[in-house]
């Protein structure tokens, strides 16, 4: 299993502790480019689907706060990708 699959498989199962770079490597291997916006707006674009994912960088800690998570899967979810 790589490492790709092991984000995933780690994402379902809604971790407390799901960082950042962690949630962009894993949408990176599903073809999705960060686009910053302002302030710690981010989009996660997709070319050639030419879908989006818009996110706030969690911030001062680097973990993703559940409701995130959850907006995570349900895009993924929605685009076939799970």
């Amino acid at each position: 299993m790589g490492q790709h699959e092991k984000l995933l498989e780690r994402l379902r199962r809604r971790p407390k502790d799901f960082r950042w770079e962690q949630l962009k490597t894993l949408l990176g291997g599903f073809g999705y480019e960060e686009e910053k916006g302002s302030g710690s707006r981010r989009k996660f674009f997709n070319a050639k689907t030419g879908v989006s994912i818009s996110l706030h960088e969690p911030h001062p800690r680097n973990e993703l706060k559940s409701y995130q998570v959850k907006n995570v899967l349900d895009h993924l979810k929605q685009e076939g990708l799970l």
